[in-house]
């Protein structure tokens, strides 16, 4: 018996109009998915700061109106033609990053930057066609945001955007998995491959930073620093296997760099940055072991700034890198982290703090922004 074709719907979204504003609580039609597209009715959606950051019309280059949001998990509602990936009724998570495994990258170990839907953070449609699946009330185009747009009932996400997931996790636990928190773990896990015992520096201890010392604590590092300028940010990141900390208000003249190499007798192992300055990335650098140091970036330079430094660095063994999504290629990784949570090898619900409604979203972002949240999840039907 053939399916119905799928209909437009209407339904409640978090609408932007102009950057810094606040968001409006709007009815919009979300159209039916496409070839390779699946339509997802979304549970909850937790804020990640590329939200905000795309808000302020800071580092995001956008578009309004717009409906953000990338952190969700949610039910398959349709699907277009040529899915089979997923069907009607699966549990699955939207991810900002495609992972379509036919393209050269998608099918190689060493990278998780899908070339056939490659990521670009200015986009304001789908994926493959570059248009949209929204509109408004007066039928006028409402923009995507990073592919997933889930501050809305409905959405339409790329198959390559999806990943079937257990529904046995609690959905305010599993929407972080698809940015922050994989982001960091990730970082720890895959692209540095922290050795057990070895000495970790965590530069920022927000959610992806939270989410390294996790990381570094399953692999085994011996001692984890954390550098943060809120003090409480040292008992959070206790429970997650921090073992010391620095504030740069507590360290007179000394760069923060000296103080590591003193507490390590020559610098970190490791150095993760993750606030996403260009000073910052170079104290990291700085505060990682000659010789062997590695440094990674995971936090985009906030005022769009170059780092720079002397070559003779370089000379001197040390490596940098940076990191998109942890390294995680989505649909091999994110059911791994779900079995580790389900086994109690993560600790992921300190990593929410706080839940709303829809219609408080506003709030969400204001928790955010004064650092009163790790992170805020918004429930679409509450």
């Amino acid at each position: 018996m053939a399916m119905p074709f799928p209909e437009p719907i209407r339904c409640k979204a978090a609408v932007c109009r102009a950057a810094g504003e606040p968001l409006l609580i709007e009815e919009v039609v979300v159209a039916p998915p496409r070839a390779h597209e699946v339509r997802v009715r979304i549970i909850c959606s937790s804020l990640c700061y590329s939200d905000v950051a795309a808000w302020r019309l800071r580092v995001f280059p956008t578009v309004f109106p717009r409906i953000f949001g990338h952190e969700a998990i949610g039910v398959v509602e349709s699907v277009g033609e040529e899915v089979e990936e997923v069907e009607v009724g699966d549990t699955v998570m939207p991810v900002f990053l495609a992972d379509c495994r036919d393209c050269v990258d998608c099918r190689s170990e060493r990278s998780n930057m899908c070339s056939r839907l490659p990521f670009r953070a200015q986009t304001s449609g789908m994926p493959r066609d570059g248009t949209t699946r929204f509109t408004d009330a007066a039928g006028d185009p409402v923009h995507h945001f990073l592919a997933v747009s889930s501050f809305s009932q409905y959405t339409v996400v790329d198959v390559a955007n999806v990943v079937k997931v257990s529904s046995e996790m609690p959905p305010e636990k599993i929407c972080v998995l698809s940015c922050g928190f994989s982001t960091g773990f990730g970082a720890a896990w895959k692209v540095a491959n922290v050795d057990p015992g070895a000495t970790v520096a965590v530069f920022g201890l927000g959610t992806i930073g939270l989410a390294v010392v996790e990381g570094a604590r399953v692999q085994g590092a011996g001692r984890i620093i954390g550098v943060d300028l809120k003090p409480d940010k040292f008992e959070v990141g206790k429970r997650l296997g921090l073992t010391d900390f620095i504030n740069p208000n507590d360290i007179g003249d000394r760069s923060i760099n000296e103080v590591i190499k003193e507490m390590t007798n020559g610098g970190a192992d490791y150095c993760f940055e993750c606030i996403g300055l260009a000073s910052l990335m170079l104290e990291a650098y700085r505060s990682s072991r000659l010789g062997w140091g590695k440094t990674i970036i995971l936090g985009v330079e906030k005022n769009m700034s170059p780092i720079t430094f002397d070559s003779k660095e370089i000379l001197c063994g040390r490596t940098i890198i940076g990191s998109a999504f942890g390294g995680l290629k989505s649909k091999t990784h994110i059911p791994i982290l779900i079995d580790k949570y389900l086994n109690k090898e993560l600790h992921l619900d300190e990593f929410v703090t706080h839940e709303v409604g829809l219609d408080e979203i506003n709030k969400a972002f204001e928790l955010l922004i004064e650092g009163k949240c790790i992170r805020c999840v918004i429930w679409m039907d509450k």
